[in-house]
């Protein structure tokens, strides 16, 4: 892979919603995590070029399971149910959690997390929380900052900048209307796989 990474073939592999449905560890995996709506589904659809394999939706809690979509036959990315403001029953909310934890904490082919941010708002309890759990389970970790083309010119620079201070690291700042970004995550991505 270069940073000018070429898409040669994408394809849904798997949909999870139980640890014992997770593929056979093997390839690489990248996961995305961030709260309903944060735009995760449009960044995996952006990074592969397409317009709609990764499903987006208007509606948080939309993505209820771990979708795992296969690039070049070397690598998963796999889209995390978003976590904040789903609408879904406390058993359901406690599967996903479970689930979700044993993913982050044990999966051996996990390379990395992308934690998904919205670029317009202050870094919310739940964002920083996910963001120190992954420091302590010891996950590289890039900070993806989504819908920068929603921030005027003059709130760009502070906005951004009050984010990278709140998390104490370098923030991505992406777009997925102008693809903005999106050399420098396969950059960061490869890096990850290298090490």
């Amino acid at each position: 892979m270069s940073s000018k990474m070429q898409i040669n073939s994408v394809e849904f592999a798997h949909c999870v919603g139980l640890k014992s449905q997770l593929p056979q560890p093997g390839l690489p995996e990248i996961a995305f995590a961030g709260r309903s709506n944060v735009g995760k589904s449009s960044l995996i659809n952006c990074l592969i070029k397409r317009k709609a394999l990764a499903r987006t939706s208007g509606q948080p809690g939309k993505t209820q399971t771990l979708n795992f979509y296969l690039v070049n036959a070397k690598i998963y990315l796999v889209d995390l149910p978003g976590y904040g403001f789903a609408k879904v029953p406390p058993q359901v909310r406690s599967k996903w959690k479970e689930l979700l934890e044993d993913y982050l904490s044990q999966r051996m082919s996990l390379k990395g997390v992308a934690l998904v941010i919205d670029s317009r708002h202050a870094a919310s309890p739940l964002d920083l929380q996910m963001y120190q759990w992954l420091k302590y389970y010891n996950k590289p970790l890039l900070i993806v900052a989504t819908k920068v083309d929603k921030l005027r010119s003059s709130e760009y620079k502070p906005f951004l900048q009050r984010l990278q201070a709140a998390y104490a690291a370098p923030v991505i700042p992406f777009s997925s209307e102008k693809g903005i970004g999106r050399e420098e995550i396969w950059r960061q991505v490869e890096n990850v796989m290298r090490d």
